[in-house]
């Protein structure tokens, strides 16, 4: 199973991180609401290590849900965060605490943001093939 590293930093108006592979190098940036306790469809979710599970959102389409149920986090539920996905947005405001990849850091509408989404999403896609991974979120 692959295991990649989320790198954060935290910020009043979202969290922004790096994602890597095992061997260090970069994959993509990833944009999350701010850290706000840990509400639900507020705040990014909390640091530790998740499984990553591919997912279809009517919403999104094909993507990916985080799960730790020592964490809280479901994909389903009963738990305190459900349907935290990785999907293509590009500013926190776009989410609902889930994660969004991104090329590059830049501004969208004036505001802190990931940018080329959709790019980063489908590298992010082909890296992680169909198949569940390993998640681990630290601050950096």
């Amino acid at each position: 199973m692959k295991h990649f590293l989320m790198k954060r930093r935290y910020f009043e108006h979202g969290t922004y991180s790096t994602l890597h592979r095992q061997d260090g190098s970069q994959v993509c940036c990833i944009a999350e609401r701010p850290m706000l306790n840990n509400q639900p469809s507020k705040s990014c979710i909390v640091e530790g290590t998740y499984t990553l599970f591919p997912h279809t959102s009517p919403r999104f389409g094909k993507c990916y849900a985080l799960e730790e149920k020592t964490l809280g986090v479901t994909r389903t539920g009963p738990s305190l965060r459900t349907h935290i996905l990785m999907h293509k947005a590009n500013s926190p405001q776009d989410l609902e605490g889930c994660l969004a990849p991104g090329v590059d850091f830049g501004f969208v509408h004036g505001e802190w943001a990931v940018v080329n989404s959709t790019a980063a999403f489908n590298l992010l896609m082909k890296e992680l093939g169909g198949k569940s991974a390993q998640l681990t979120i630290v601050k950096d």
